[in-house]
């Protein structure tokens, strides 16, 4: 397993509970949850609390590639900090900064070995962009 980390962040122009909610709501996170326009998000659940589960479906709209995201919650700081551990034991912290009206969002991921880390870096920051417009226009 890969010890590097990839930091991507957003400033998204809502305040600190919106961003949460909609970050973490299963009907929010199907509208927002993909990296390229061509694929989508039709299933979310998400058990936010200590040994809650997160489940997401992410696949390509054709139907012609999919795969299930699911990652275990270790800790939750309610409209602060989520930190998870995803099916392959890699871990994931999100920290959710109140600036106003304005909330930074920055995750820090550890790398996978299978694809480059600027491809990894890329595809997340795509679908944090993605919810950041999403939160923004709702």
């Amino acid at each position: 397993m890969s010890n590097t980390k990839i930091t991507i962040e957003a400033e998204i122009s809502a305040d600190a509970k919106k961003v949460w909610d909609y970050f973490n709501k299963p009907e929010h996170i199907t509208k927002w949850n993909s990296a390229l326009d061509e694929w989508h998000c039709p299933s979310a659940e998400n058990d936010l609390r200590v040994g809650g589960k997160l489940k997401s479906r992410m696949e390509a709209k054709d139907g012609s590639v999919g795969f299930d995201f699911e990652a275990v919650y270790d800790e939750v700081i309610n409209e602060k900090k989520i930190v998870y551990t995803i099916a392959d034991g890699r871990q994931v912290v999100t920290n959710f900064e109140n600036l106003g009206n304005m909330t930074k969002v920055t995750t820090t991921f550890e790398a996978e070995n299978e694809n480059p880390v600027e491809m990894q870096r890329a595809g997340w920051q795509s679908i944090l962009d993605n919810f950041k417009k999403y939160v923004e226009s709702n």
